[in-house]
This record gives C-alpha cells, structure tokens and sequence, in this order.
C-alpha cells in the first residue's frame, strides 16, 4: 500500500525543485495540492511513499520529473475565457492586422489542451467570413506549453461533451466542428491548419518562436514569484513586434514588473502594447 503522507523536509525540497523546473511558487501551506496532484503518479509508479517519489524527483530521476511536473502544471481551461479578448480581437484587433504583407502571427503561450489557442483560430475563421480578402498572406497560431500529454491532446484536437460545453458558442460548434472518435467532437481542419503547437517551458529562450503581433500569456504568471514574472514579461516583450500587443490574465497586471508595455483601457477589459523601440 502507497503512503501518501510526507514531511515538512520533503515538501520543501519538492517546492524548491518545481520552483526551479518550471517557475511555480508553492508557498508554505500547499501540501494537500502536492499531495492530491503526486498521489496518481506515485501509484502509477509503484513508489511505496510520497517520500520516496520525491527523493527520485529530487535526485534527478527523469521519467518522474517529467510526471511530476506534468502533474503539478495547472490545466485548467475552456472556450473563449473571459470573453472579452476575443471580443476585442473580432471587433477592432484583427482589423489593425488584416491587410499586413506578412502572415499575422499569435502566441497563445501556457496553452493548455488547446482552447485558447483554437478560440483564436475560430475567432479569426469568423472575421475572416465577413472580410473576405483579409490576411491575405495568412495567420499563424503558436501554441505552447510545458506539458507534452497537453501537446498532442492539441494537436489531436479531439474534445469530449464535458470540455464541448464549458464556453463554447453553438454556432461556432457547429461551424468549427465534425465528429470524432467515441463520441467526441474534433475541431475541423480549416481551424487546424492555422494553428500548430510545440513544447515550450517559460523558464527558457522563445527565441526560436520567432516575432509575434499579438500574444496571449494569461493565467499563467500568477503562479511565478516577482523576480521570474520579470524574466517573462523582459523575454516575452523582446518576442512581440513594435506596437504588437499583450494580453494577460483578467487578475494580472504588468505594474512593477517591466516598462516594455503602455496599457489600453477598454469596456471591458484592457490589453497592452509593446512601446517601439
């Protein structure tokens, strides 16, 4: 039988290790988190305690790393979140962008199973509907994160009833959508072919992304300490073209943290602009 309880020594040195793989702060009271997230993982890998698991981790162990990371990452997620930055892109945005001599390029960065990302795609398909002859040289949707298994559950793009229902619009569902395996609902490839996706941890270069006109980071940097939202705002800025703007998470702000950025109030919501160099 699996013990599923560990010490105060153990939480500390597996905070101090996930703060170093992939920027998260845990803070000092979340041992039922770590807890309720390895206990799986520790049964999958047939470890006889928590305590154990973590020393592996610890220890440099690559297969369990990578599990408890995958684990600990946060992935939650659904349609058009928060409704307003998708909003703003069909009703203005997209409109800055439509008629460049170069593809439009997005980052939807942290991007989970791929909502975000493919809301983007849709976003810009239903644009596109009423303005036939915009991007003319084509849009580019990048999605990323750390998680592999989220990778290729993106790029299968097969969703189930649950994750169907959480925000996304009937129409766009009937639109955007044919019928998959077991039921499911795959996005069509009109929608796929704008968007593709690659493993990226935060922590690391983008410079292999390329330049981007507009960036989504949201919900991300809440979970990074001061000093790496920083490093991430510094490194995310030098990835956005002059003018090309930012959109963070409903509870995030950039105050303090960068002076790359001029913020845009708008009803609702706001976004901010990186300031030419």
């Amino acid at each position: 039988m699996t013990d599923i309880e560990f010490d105060q020594n153990h939480y500390i040195s597996f905070s101090h290790f996930l703060e170093k793989a992939c920027g998260i702060v845990l803070g000092d009271n979340k041992q039922y988190l770590v807890r309720s997230r390895l206990t799986p993982i520790i049964k999958q890998f047939k470890c006889v305690s928590i305590n154990v698991f973590i020393d592996s981790v610890v220890k440099g162990n690559l297969q369990h790393k990578t599990a408890a990371v995958e684990a600990m990452t946060t992935n939650e997620t659904l349609w058009f979140r928060d409704d307003y930055p998708f909003r703003l892109l069909e009703n203005s945005i997209l409109n800055q962008f439509s008629n460049k001599k170069t593809a439009m390029r997005v980052w939807s960065a942290a991007c989970s199973s791929g909502q975000e990302a493919y809301s983007i795609a849709m976003t810009t398909l239903n644009f596109k509907k009423q303005r036939p002859n915009a991007f003319c040289a084509g849009v580019e949707i990048v999605g990323t994160d750390i998680s592999q298994e989220m990778i290729q559950r993106c790029r299968i793009a097969e969703y189930d009833q649950l994750a169907i229902s959480r925000g996304l619009p009937k129409q766009f569902k009937s639109d955007f959508f044919e019928p998959g395996n077991n039921g499911n609902l795959r996005i069509k490839s009109q929608v796929r072919a704008l968007a593709n996706f690659r493993s990226i941890n935060l922590l690391d270069s983008y410079s292999s992304l390329g330049k981007f006109d507009i960036i989504f980071c949201r919900n991300v940097l809440i979970y990074f300490s001061h000093e790496v939202k920083r490093q991430i705002l510094q490194k995310i800025a030098a990835c956005l073209q002059d003018d090309g703007i930012l959109f963070l998470g409903a509870s995030e702000s950039i105050s303090g943290l960068t002076d790359k950025f001029v913020m845009v109030r708008c009803n609702p919501g706001l976004y901010y602009i990186k300031k030419p160099i």
